[in-house]
């Protein structure tokens, strides 16, 4: 199972009524500053009883508060010696072909052999004075059986000016889903807000008051019931891609969380036992595309896909 942002939930008492929303999280959410929990706040990973609030909100006696941690807290974990396929590489920042099966960060459950453990390693990200990482690059994430591209920063200084990039919106990032089904159309696109399935805290949903996400999609080849698509997502929500498709009913060959069991209907034998022997979804980063902070030159990667998701498409 991937590990997923954190999710945290609040129900404010009596005690607590009248404060503000960002200093009421400040107080309870340990290694985050009011400033950074503003940002969430006003990049919608923050709902106040299912709904948008402003930082300035005054929470009220029995109020839900849902958040999302999206960005990289301050946190401490140990540098592992864990191989890296870097794509590229400067004095600021490096990015880096993620496998499926690695975690970008140390959650719940989770406290080795992710992508922030290594990348301490390689880039000597440490304190002077003891072996423990205090701050780390990680500007986004990729879910844990998402491979491809992600970009990570060396300072905070790169970091924030990367981070605000990705809020503005700046940041092309372009993927490979193989889905179930045949789309009626060559292109597309999905508007649809995201929010945490209160039933089962694992789970995205499209959702009234979540979090506004936007996926463009289109047609790359078409195979007998399934599809190849390029998908843009212009919002990075959990599972984004993931729960827009299932949504349109095309879901993600191998995602067993969002697919209702779809891989089961499959009648090729062959391309059943394929899909079950990848370990994994057919969902890889493809494309990555973001402005050089201190050099102002707009850098662009792409990077194949692995040889898993190759051999299924060879088989179909």
């Amino acid at each position: 199972m991937a590990t997923e942002p954190e999710s945290l939930r609040f129900l404010v008492d009596e005690s607590s009524a009248g404060s503000r929303l960002d200093s009421f999280l400040a107080e309870r959410i340990d290694g985050w500053s009011r400033s950074r929990l503003q940002q969430l706040i006003d990049g919608e990973d923050v709902l106040v009883n299912d709904a948008k609030a402003k930082s300035s909100y005054k929470v009220h006696t029995n109020d839900e508060i849902d958040v999302e941690l999206t960005e990289l807290p301050v946190t401490k974990f140990e540098p592992e010696d864990i191989p890296l396929d870097i794509v590229y590489e400067d004095e600021h920042l490096a990015v880096i072909n993620k496998p499926a099966g690695m975690v970008v960060h140390p959650g719940a459950g989770v406290q080795s052999g992710t992508l922030a453990n290594a990348v301490a390693h390689h880039f000597s990200l440490v304190t002077r004075h003891s072996s423990l990482v205090t701050r780390l690059g990680i500007v986004h994430r990729l879910d844990k059986d998402t491979s491809g591209l992600i970009v990570v920063a060396k300072s905070d200084e790169i970091h924030e000016a990367l981070s605000e990039q990705f809020r503005e919106r700046l940041v092309y990032k372009s993927y490979i889903a193989l889905v179930h089904g045949a789309t009626d159309d060559n292109v597309g696109k999905i508007e649809a807000p995201i929010g945490r399935n209160k039933h089962n805290r694992l789970r995205m949903k499209v959702a009234t008051h979540g979090r506004s996400a936007l996926s463009i999609w289109k047609v790359r080849r078409r195979f007998t019931k399934f599809t190849l698509l390029d998908v843009e997502i212009k919002t990075g929500r959990t599972h984004q891609i993931r729960v827009h498709m299932a949504y349109i009913n095309h879901p993600i060959v191998g995602d067993e969380i969002y697919n209702e069991g779809r891989d089961n209907t499959i009648a090729d034998s062959d391309i059943k036992n394929a899909i079950n022997s990848m370990g994994r979804f057919f969902l890889h980063a493809e494309k990555l595309a973001f402005t050089h902070p201190k050099t102002g030159e707009r850098l662009s990667f792409t990077i194949e896909m692995p040889d898993e998701l190759r051999g299924l498409l060879n088989l179909l």
